[in-house]
C-alpha cells in the first residue's frame, strides 16, 4: 500500500519539481486512496449523526481511540433496514475517499447493518466466496436425484415442524415409500457437528437413495449451523444425493449451494424426492431446479463481475462529482444557517443596546431627571432661606439690643432730659438762651414747653 501511495504522489517530489494547486493535490490524494485502499469493512459506534435535507447521511464512526468521518448518500442509505442513531454499533462496507473542498479524509458508506447481523452476513459472504472458489458449488460436482428412490433419509430434528411437514407430504404422495430418520440438532453451538455426523452416519449405513437435510425457518443466527464449513464439506463429500431444505424460500444457506438440489421448504423437498403419478412432472421439476441453480451460479458470477466493473467505473462516473457537489452544498447550507444565526444574534444584541441608549436619552427620562434636580434645588433653597432668615433675626436682635444700649430714650428713662430751643437745636450751654426764649424739654415720658424767666450761669465758668 505504501508503494502505491508513493507512486500515486510521485508528481509532488522534489526531483520532479512540479508545483501543484491545492485542488490538484486533493484530487490526486483522493484517487490514490480510492485506488490503493478501495473497499473496506469495519465496525464502530455511530456519533454526530445528521440526516441532511438532501437525503444524505453524515456521521462519524469511532472506537475508544479514534474516529473517522463518513458520508452515506441517499442512493445507498435507502437500502438500510433500520434507522441509525448515535451510539449504535454497526458494520459498514465503505470506500475510502477524500472530500476535496476541505481536504478531509472520509469514508463513503455503501451498506450498513447492525453489528451482530452484519458480522454474520459478512462471514456468510466470505465463506461462500471461499467455498465457491474451491469449486464446492460447481454444477459438475452435483449428483442427480434418483428417478424412483427406494428409501428416503431425513436428517433433521425429531421434534421439529419440518419433520412433520415432510412426513405428511410423503404420506400423501407415496405412503409405501420407506423413510429413515436420522435425528440431529438443528440449532445451537453443537448443531453443525451433529448434522455432519448424521450425514456421515447415513453414508456409512448406505440404506437410502437420497437424503433430505434441513429444518424450519428462523433468523440468520438460528440457521447458522447450515452455514458452517464442516456441514458444507460433509454435504460435498456425501456419496448419497442430498436435498437441502433449510427454512423458507427466502432463507438461503451455504448448505443450499453445496447440496445437489435445493428445495425452498421442507415440504417442497418431500415433493421432489417422492414418487407421484406424474413422473415426467418430477423430471421437469428436477431440470427446472438444476437450471435455477445454474442460472443462480451464473448470475452470482456475473454479479461479481458487474460489481467489479461498477467499482472501476465509479472512479470516473459523474455521479461521484455530483455526490461531492451535493455534500459541498450541504456543507454550505450548514455554514449559511450558522452565519445567519450568528448575524441574527448580533443584530438582536445591537437592537437591545440601541434600545437601552434610547431609554437613557428619551425626553421623559430627562424630564424625570430635571424634576428630581428641581426638587433638590427647591429643598436646598428653602433650607438656605430658612438659614438666612434665622441669621438675620439673630443679627436684628443683636442690633436692637445694641441700639437700646445707646438710645437717648434709655437715658431719659433714667431721669435725664433734653432741651431744645425754638429752632430745635439741643441746648447744651446756658449762653445759648436768653430771657424770654421758649424752651422745649423732652423727658422720658413726655415734653415740657417753658419760657426762660431767669438765667443763672455757674460762677466757675465765667
Amino acid at each position: 500500500m505504501q508503494s502505491g501511495l508513493s507512486k500515486g504522489l510521485a508528481i509532488v517530489t522534489a526531483s520532479n519539481r512540479n508545483i501543484l494547486s491545492v485542488s490538484r493535490l486533493n484530487a490526486e490524494v483522493r484517487l490514490c486512496l480510492e485506488k490503493n485502499i478501495g473497499i473496506v469493512w469495519l465496525t464502530g459506534e455511530i456519533s454526530n449523526f445528521t440526516a441532511a435535507t438532501s437525503g444524505h447521511w453524515y456521521l462519524s464512526l469511532k472506537d475508544n481511540q479514534s474516529q473517522v468521518k463518513c458520508a452515506m448518500f441517499r442512493g445507498n442509505n435507502h437500502r438500510v433496514t433500520f434507522k441509525p442513531k448515535n451510539g449504535d454499533q454497526v458494520l459498514v462496507r465503505a470506500r475510502v475517499s477524500l472530500y476535496e473542498p476541505r481536504g478531509d479524509y472520509q469514508l463513503i458508506l455503501e451498506s450498513m447493518q447492525p453489528e451482530g447481523d452484519g458480522r454474520l452476513q459478512q462471514a456468510f459472504e466470505q465463506r461462500k466466496q471461499a467455498l465457491a472458489a474451491e469449486g464446492l458449488f460447481a454444477q459438475t460436482a452435483k449428483q442427480p436425484l434418483p428417478n424412483q428412490p427406494r428409501r428416503i433419509g431425513i436428517i433433521t430434528s425429531k421434534t421439529g415442524a419440518a419433520l412433520h411437514d415432510i412426513l405428511n407430504v410423503l404420506k400423501r404422495r407415496d405412503p409405501s415409500l420407506p423413510v429413515v430418520i436420522y435425528p440431529t440438532l438443528v440449532q445451537g453451538q453443537d448443531a453443525a457437528v451433529s448434522i455432519a455426523q448424521a450425514i456421515g452416519r447415513a453414508n456409512s449405513r448406505n440404506e437410502c437413495d437420497v437424503l433430505i437435510v434441513g429444518r424450519g425457518g428462523g433468523s440468520l443466527e438460528d440457521l447458522w449451523c447450515f452455514n458452517e464449513e464442516i456441514v458444507a464439506r460433509t454435504i460435498a463429500a456425501s456419496q448419497i444425493p442430498i436435498v437441502s431444505a433449510v427454512g423458507h424460500e427466502v432463507d438461503v444457506t451455504i448448505a443450499d449451494f453445496v447440496a445437489d438440489v435445493r428445495a425452498p421448504t421442507p415440504s417442497a423437498a418431500a415433493e421432489l424426492v417422492s414418487r407421484d403419478l406424474s413422473y415426467r412432472l418430477q423430471q421437469y421439476q428436477q431440470r427446472e431446479q438444476a437450471l435455477k441453480n445454474a442460472i443462480g451460479n451464473l448470475l452470482y458470477r456475473q454479479q461479481r463481475a458487474l460489481t467489479h466493473h461498477e467499482h472501476r467505473l465509479s472512479h470516473q462516473h459523474p455521479r461521484r462529482r455530483l455526490q461531492q457537489q451535493s455534500q459541498h452544498i450541504d456543507e454550505l447550507q450548514r455554514r449559511m444557517h450558522q452565519a445567519l444565526t450568528q448575524r441574527l444574534s448580533r443584530c438582536s444584541h445591537q437592537l437591545n443596546a440601541l434600545n437601552s441608549r434610547l431609554q437613557r436619552v428619551t425626553p421623559e427620562h430627562r424630564i424625570h431627571q430635571y424634576q428630581a434636580q428641581l426638587a433638590q434645588y427647591h429643598q436646598r433653597l428653602s433650607h438656605a432661606m430658612d438659614s438666612q432668615l434665622s441669621h438675620a433675626q439673630q443679627r436684628f436682635t443683636t442690633l436692637v439690643a445694641t441700639l437700646d444700649a445707646v438710645s437717648p430714650l434709655a437715658t431719659l428713662s433714667r431721669g435725664y432730659s433734653i432741651s431744645r430751643d425754638s429752632d430745635g437745636r439741643i441746648v447744651n450751654d446756658i449762653h445759648q438762651l436768653q430771657k424770654g426764649d421758649t424752651l422745649h424739654t423732652q423727658l422720658g415720658n413726655g415734653d415740657i414747653i417753658s419760657v426762660v424767666q431767669q438765667l443763672h450761669p455757674n460762677q466757675s465758668t465765667d
